[in-house]
């Protein structure tokens, strides 16, 4: 599974995809964020073209940069973003085909592009929109939880959508996010983990928790042993599976509300 770090941090970003992870994300979405996660206690990052190109200097790593939803100002963000040396662009906020459809225009195949599906509209259309040139996509939890007017952050992981989405996508597909083994709040890790690897996803995140957890930790070692676990999850066998699957339920079942809606 590939592991792509949220940061603007060069010294840090490159020693973590020196010690495994295959690539950074830079981060410009904001547009409209703060109105529509007002209240939520999400991480809304204010990175800009001066982080990418640091962080295109630092390593060879494979470097995202998540623009802002499409609109009058993709194109000189497309723009920004290539010529500071990013190897792939991520969309935010899908809802239609069409919106996809005019944003490959855009790009016009200087760079791949990858849609978050963070969206109802996105999850109904979701055969339709992997149908399209993409890169990979990607289930946003929260955005679609807010989306859903839902207080249950990991329902799509245990209602059947996650699945579904996964079943029509061809490409490289993600979901969720990780930390450290032993790690995580307000479900364990290592169970979110283990729901990773059964859904079939090939790229994660690494986010504020993950750096978090890292402090004082030297990731030429923690990397190592995240990857090392995911694999042994996929060595798993059949009946270890399931009893991972029915603690990772009865995990998100027995969430409090007002811990339920938190981030991973």
């Amino acid at each position: 599974m590939d592991l792509f770090l949220f940061t603007t941090d060069a010294a840090w970003g490159r020693d973590v995809v020196a010690a495994g992870a295959a690539g950074l994300v830079v981060d410009w979405e904001r547009r409209g964020k703060l109105r529509r996660q007002a209240g939520e206690g999400t991480q809304i990052n204010s990175d800009t073209p001066a982080d990418l190109s640091r962080l295109r200097e630092a390593t060879p790593g494979r470097l995202l940069c998540r623009i802002n939803g499409l609109g009058p100002w993709t194109a000189g963000e497309v723009a920004e973003a290539v010529d500071r040396g990013a190897d792939e662009l991520l969309l935010p906020m899908v809802r239609s085909a069409d919106e996809v459809d005019r944003a490959l225009d855009v790009v016009a195949g200087r760079i791949p592009l990858g849609i978050l599906v963070e969206t109802q509209d996105a999850v109904d259309r979701v055969g339709e929109l992997a149908r399209r040139p993409l890169a990979r996509i990607y289930v946003g939890l929260n955005d679609l939880r807010i989306d859903r007017r839902s207080t249950e952050l990991f329902r799509p992981l245990v209602d059947g959508t996650v699945d579904d989405v996964r079943a029509q996508v061809s490409m490289p597909f993600g979901v969720g996010g990780l930390t450290l083994p032993g790690h995580g709040f307000p479900l364990p890790g290592d169970l979110l983990a283990a729901e990773l690897v059964r859904v079939g996803a090939q790229f994660t995140f690494l986010r504020r928790a993950f750096t978090a957890d890292m402090a004082g930790r030297d990731p030429f070692v923690e990397v190592p042993r995240l990857l090392a676990g995911l694999d042994e999850l996929r060595r798993a066998d059949a009946e270890r599976a399931v009893a991972l699957r029915e603690a990772f339920a009865a995990a998100v079942a027995g969430l409090p509300v007002a811990q339920v809606a938190q981030p991973a």
